[in-house]
């Protein structure tokens, strides 16, 4: 993380919230760990960067917040408050026992790795039935909470899918689907995007253009998971995207018809 770019320190106050630490720096915004002074509770601010501070990245934020603020599931990060604080807009959420990024430095478990799998796309099947398509799917905006809830962050790119969808091409590299890259992403690129997290997951590597099956990391994949979730994953990530299901809602279908078979084979081995 780079610390020249982190704007408030440790016990610095902004309203009510007092600064503990940063949490991370992105393309858009600095994230820190807060205590709420009068709920009594640790909140993370997202703030977004200096240089997004010109009125078209300030209506961006906005927009983010408005999206956010229509869409009500279990698995999908709520915004508790939106606001100006000493001259910074300001948006504050619950706070995560950490990012799926940081789980991903540790050994996972294969029920735990399915768990997280199943709420992704759950709460992705939620938004794409609403039309909306979030474009930035990644283990770091994907939150684990210490009940073992999963909550999908950050919709700052997510754009309002209706018959067709224009967009810049913003993402992250290396779980954007090729279209997305194009800037012509689809409901079938968050569908791309999950699976990529799914796989990265099962076998510990992430794959990489030209993405040509079978993927780095498939002998400890084929080990420990049921070959019909491969060959789901397979699917969900061809290049060709009328070849993965045509949204989260399908995708989350299929995983569930699959997930008690992939349970099943693994009964008798630890999966904690």
């Amino acid at each position: 993380m780079p610390n020249k770019r982190k704007r408030f320190r440790r016990r610095q106050r902004l309203g009510q919230y007092r600064v503990e630490s940063c949490l991370a720096v992105g393309g858009f915004a600095e994230v820190y760990q807060a205590y709420d002074t009068i709920e009594g509770v640790r909140v993370a601010l997202k703030i977004p960067l200096e240089t997004m501070t010109d009125r078209s990245s300030q209506r961006a934020f906005r927009k983010e917040v408005q999206l956010v603020a229509g869409l009500d599931h279990p698995n999908i990060l709520k915004i508790k408050t939106a606001s100006v604080l000493d001259g910074h807009f300001v948006v504050v959420t619950a706070l995560a026992k950490e990012s799926l990024a940081d789980r991903l430095s540790r050994r996972m478990g294969r029920a735990t790795a399915l768990a997280i799998a199943h709420q992704l796309c759950a709460a992705l099947a939620y938004a794409h039935k609403r039309r909306i398509i979030h474009c930035d799917v990644k283990p770091e905006n994907i939150l684990l909470f210490g009940d073992g809830r999963v909550r999908l962050a950050d919709f700052g790119l997510a754009k309002v899918s209706m018959r067709s969808v224009e967009a810049s091409g913003s993402g992250t590299l290396g779980y954007m689907a090729p279209e997305q890259a194009l800037g012509r992403p689809s409901p079938r690129s968050d569908v791309f995007s999950a699976a990529l997290v799914l796989y990265r997951m099962m076998a510990g590597k992430l794959p990489e253009w030209p993405f040509s099956w079978p993927y780095v990391g498939i002998e400890r994949a084929r080990r420990n998971y049921h070959h019909d979730l491969l060959s789901l994953v397979r699917r969900a990530t061809d290049v060709d995207q009328a070849k993965r299901p045509r949204d989260a809602a399908a995708l989350l279908s299929a995983f569930e018809a699959l997930r008690p078979r992939a349970l099943r084979d693994l009964s008798g081995r630890r999966s904690s």
